[in-house]
């Protein structure tokens, strides 16, 4: 299965490490998922780790984040946005996810905030699933 990750799926995985965005990381690492990113979302996943209160919950440091990131990078397959599909939705952040997913051919957004995604799926014939329902699939 081949996805895209929100933002708020990163955040939860440096969060809490019982979780099920936890879980989709293992399975990333482990091969039994895939996911696409553009250097766009790479840079936001890394400027929303690197706020203090990410970092205080998390017990992060700054080159704690920067390594997390490092690995992640190594994980994810690059997608650059050939075509930007934009404006579908009503946050301009969420527009950099659907890029990439419909670039990358991924099977399904994954995220916590469903019901923003919700247009763009229906447009491009997307799932978008919580971490949860993604796990459920695998």
């Amino acid at each position: 299965m081949r996805v895209a990750l929100d933002t708020d799926v990163i955040v939860a995985t440096v969060r809490s490490q019982s979780g099920a965005s936890n879980a989709l990381l293992a399975a990333l690492r482990q091969g039994r998922l895939e996911a696409v990113a553009s250097v766009p979302m790479v840079l936001e996943y890394e400027a929303v780790l690197m706020r203090p209160e990410h970092r205080r919950v998390s017990g992060f440091t700054v080159a704690q984040v920067q390594q997390f990131m490092d690995g992640l990078a190594a994980l994810v397959i690059p997608v650059t946005p050939y075509f930007l599909w934009r404006p579908s939705l009503r946050d301009p952040d969420d527009e950099m996810v659907v890029d990439a997913a419909v670039n990358g051919q991924a099977d399904a957004i994954v995220t916590f905030n469903v019901r923003h995604f919700r247009p763009a799926a229906t447009q491009f014939h997307l799932d978008v699933l919580t971490p949860a329902q993604t796990l459920r699939r695998l």
